[in-house]
């Protein structure tokens, strides 16, 4: 059986951390606030899964009340929760994943950004997608307060 699941992840921006999106650090002057690295392209797409799992987010498998996953790094999420769909006899079929911001330039980072969540996810790049867009000046995305990732997935059970 497929399933799909859609995932969405947001966080404003923040001085003083560096900016990391799908486990490729950006060069930006700003990073984004969270209690993990706040990748939320890794973010979207660990809950893409989870939800296509019929599984709960992962703020319940990687609480943000928990000090010891302070700074995480987002990519060990997504390998995690492959892990756990794994050991449920799901297996990841694709991802597909869109950036919402109007900066940085996401264009030099996305292949770099496709070969770590390939690996994290055990899959072949050619099984992950991922596009960037601005959100053409408009709400909060579009003033630049931040970023946005959404994804869809879908797995399929042994």
């Amino acid at each position: 059986m497929v399933a799909c699941g859609i995932g969405y992840d947001v966080h404003r921006f923040a001085a003083g951390r560096p900016l990391v999106l799908g486990g490729v650090t950006i060069e930006f002057p700003l990073g984004l606030e969270g209690h993990s690295d706040a990748d939320v392209l890794c973010h979207s797409i660990a809950d893409a899964l989870l939800g296509a799992a019929g599984e709960s987010d992962i703020g319940h498998l990687f609480p943000n009340t928990d000090e010891a996953l302070r700074g995480l790094n987002s990519l060990l999420i997504v390998r995690t929760v492959r892990e756990k769909l794994t050991a449920m006899d799901i297996v990841v079929v694709n991802v597909d994943a869109t950036l919402v911001a109007e900066a940085p330039k996401m264009a030099p980072y996305l292949q770099g950004m496709k070969a770590n969540l390939a690996e994290a996810l055990a899959v072949s790049p050619s099984r992950v997608g991922i596009k960037a867009t601005t959100n053409e000046g408009l709400g909060f995305l579009g003033r630049g307060e931040g970023i946005a990732a959404l994804a869809v997935a879908s797995v399929e059970r042994k």
